[in-house]
């Protein structure tokens, strides 16, 4: 290790003595022996795969260890917002304004990726807004630090190393400088926020300057999310998700999205479109997404008003409909990029805004 380096570690050490850093708290002094351990294992991994000399010695030649990164990994927040305050932070007007733009911006780039992929500009740009504020939202953490924090934290090494040694790889190929890469404390990076390993497998070269560089060229970027998204069948005949309204007594255990039916078989259940029309019936299966938490709170309060009602207005407060989204392929095809179906709700209504 250079002398930058180990300056660097004791540094922490030193601050972590003084000023009672969580990590060291519960762990004790940095362990100088398991970093070392650490590091020589990237160099010896990193070269068996065939990661040039040049970028191991750039990768490890001044390392940190960031004690945030590890507490961001041991205290991700479990909070929980209603799908309704979900849409309002992520589909907001200011998003909408700016994709738009970005689609007056890009028109040509925005055509190329879906005559090569069949993704439709209003999706590319859907997953741009939720992802990066179309690139407005910078990343602070240099990725090799934060991978061999995280190697060294331990309760995810087998991952983060493969993500280092992927970002290494990439590194080399596309002659990049790897201590000039940026992405969350997790590692995702760019416009799109891939992890080094989906880089590795859909990263592609949209400007035709001979390296993929999904971070500093938008072509790159967009081709890059357009190839993952066809790799994963994307449809652009079909849309995502249909907002519906369901019976209110409906059964809240179908409603998580991994019950799939034909579309007639939903009907026949009394599930409308919100003006109280059919929904269009294809030879296509669906799942059904509400927010399950709301509707089953909204039930007990109804139940709870309804004891302490009087005998004169016991019966003023039934149970109202249900606010629901039909769940088509291409929605989970986005659960695939990200596992959750509030996000895959956020694309669907942004992407149809965008349109």
């Amino acid at each position: 290790m250079s002398l930058g380096g180990v300056f660097r570690i004791f540094s922490f050490v030193f601050i972590c003595g003084f000023c009672g850093v969580a990590y060291c708290a519960e762990r004790g002094a940095f362990d100088m022996e398991r970093w070392n351990f650490v590091l020589d294992n990237i160099r010896t991994r990193a070269g068996a795969s065939g990661v040039s000399e040049a970028v191991i010695s750039d990768t490890l030649r001044s390392p940190a260890f960031i004690p945030s990164i590890v507490k961001s990994d041991r205290n991700q927040a479990e909070f929980k917002l209603t799908l309704d305050k979900y849409l309002e932070r992520t589909v907001n007007d200011k998003r909408i304004k700016n994709g738009r733009k970005m689609r007056h911006t890009y028109p040509t780039m925005l055509s190329n990726v879906e005559k090569k992929y069949g993704v439709p500009p209003h999706v590319i740009l859907a997953f741009w807004g939720m992802e990066s504020n179309y690139g407005a939202v910078k990343s602070r953490h240099k990725l090799t630090d934060a991978f061999i924090t995280l190697m060294y934290e331990g309760r995810r090494e087998t991952f983060f190393g493969n993500q280092l040694i992927s970002l290494m790889k990439t590194a080399d190929k596309n002659k990049l400088d790897i201590n000039n890469i940026y992405g969350s404390w997790a590692g995702a990076m760019g416009h799109f926020q891939f992890i080094p390993t989906t880089l590795a497998q859909y990263g592609v070269d949209g400007n035709y300057d001979g390296r993929v560089d999904i971070i500093n060229s938008v072509g790159d970027a967009m081709h890059s999310a357009g190839n993952y998204l066809g790799k994963l069948g994307w449809d652009k005949n079909q849309r995502i998700a249909r907002r519906v309204i369901l019976p209110a007594d409906f059964d809240v255990a179908l409603l998580d999205g991994k019950t799939k039916m034909p579309l007639s078989y939903w009907a026949d259940m009394g599930i409308t479109n919100p003006d109280g029309s059919p929904i269009p019936l294809v030879d296509m299966e669906a799942g059904l997404v509400a927010d399950i938490s709301y509707i089953e709170s909204m039930r007990a309060q109804i139940i709870a008003d309804a004891a302490t009602a009087t005998p004169m207005d016991a019966d003023i407060a039934p149970q109202p409909a249900i606010v629901a989204y039909l769940a088509y392929p291409n929605f989970y095809r986005i659960k695939k990029w990200n596992n959750s179906n509030w996000y895959a709700i956020a694309i669907s209504e942004l992407a149809d805004k965008l349109k």
